[in-house]
């Protein structure tokens, strides 16, 4: 498995904000403690370009993102808080992400997990929502397509719906979109009947969960629905935006679930890649925001990610 992790991310600072420096602090050390760091492959990868920013993203968008960095900004959005290291950070995230999808691609490896931030499945094209500032998953299925793949599958377990994402390929037809997350819930999209347009119908699929949904039920909604896209999309890569916040503690959205159930979903998706015979799983931090439990739950998803499949 290749693992990406830096201290640079903790560059983009949000002062007293969920989306804080201390998550990808702890489980970076949560990964030495453990070993992880050792035996992976560390990555040493580039910031991305603005030309690879603009595979998903509006120019005028990416020139307004880094005159609020440049100037320190703070509150740009309801929920989103930048600055002056918050354009390093972000886009040597994206630059991680697309770095994962090129080696797996070309088969260093067969897996990667990348622990970034800020996360991404919520910024918007041409703005940012939710934490997020740039797409990070959407420029990896980008970078993806790029490389030589023709059919891209991300798989969204977050607890809030990945808004971002979806739009971002809601008529595309080539790369499928599943999200898993609790509802009614933030950002209020995802819904059963949104299922894409044009070339992209059938290629988006929601599961909205109420918030007392059983762990058992969770499992078997998520194991049926990916493995149905999937029969109907044939994914040659799949992407995960994992999100730890389904965690029952997390302090900003809560699910059901608790650190080992990580590892239950990350092997129901190794299962998917050995059936549908696709090439590996690229993984990115989306949220978690308890400072105990996220990692932990982190810890549990690498450590099962890296058996391969």
């Amino acid at each position: 498995m290749l693992l990406y992790v830096s201290n640079r991310f903790e560059d983009h600072r949000t002062g007293r904000h969920p989306e804080c420096p201390q998550r990808t602090q702890r489980l970076n050390m949560l990964l030495e403690e453990s070993g992880w760091t050792d035996r992976c492959g560390i990555a040493d990868w580039p910031p991305a370009t603005v030309e690879q920013l603009q595979w998903n993203h509006d120019a005028d968008y990416l020139q307004r993102l880094q005159e609020w960095c440049l100037a320190d900004a703070g509150q740009i959005e309801a929920d989103t808080v930048v600055s002056r290291g918050t354009w390093g950070a972000a886009t040597l995230a994206v630059g991680a992400a697309i770095d994962a999808v090129q080696r797996v691609w070309e088969g260093d490896d067969q897996t990667a997990f990348c622990a970034v931030r800020p996360p991404g499945h919520h910024a918007l094209p041409n703005a940012p929502m939710g934490f997020c500032v740039l797409n990070n998953i959407a420029i990896a299925a980008h970078a993806a397509l790029r490389a030589g793949a023709a059919r891209v599958m991300i798989i969204d377990w977050d607890v809030h719906h990945g808004n971002g994402t979806q739009d971002s390929f809601y008529r595309h037809g080539q790369v499928a979109f599943y999200s898993i997350h609790r509802s009614p819930f933030y950002p209020g999209t995802g819904a059963e009947e949104e299922i894409g347009e044009g070339p992209g119908r059938g290629w988006i699929k929601n599961a909205p969960v109420p918030a007392h949904i059983a762990r058992r039920a969770y499992f078997e909604r998520f194991s049926e629905d990916i493995n149905r896209l999937a029969e109907r999309t044939q994914p040659q890569l799949l992407l995960i935006s994992a999100g730890f916040d389904a965690h029952q503690n997390d302090p900003v959205g809560g699910l059901c679930l608790i650190e080992e159930d990580f590892a239950t979903l990350t092997g129901i998706v190794q299962e998917l890649a050995r059936s549908c015979g696709a090439r590996g799983i690229v993984s990115l931090l989306e949220g978690g925001y308890h400072l105990q439990h996220m990692p932990a739950s982190a810890l549990a998803h690498v450590e099962q990610l890296a058996q391969g499949f």
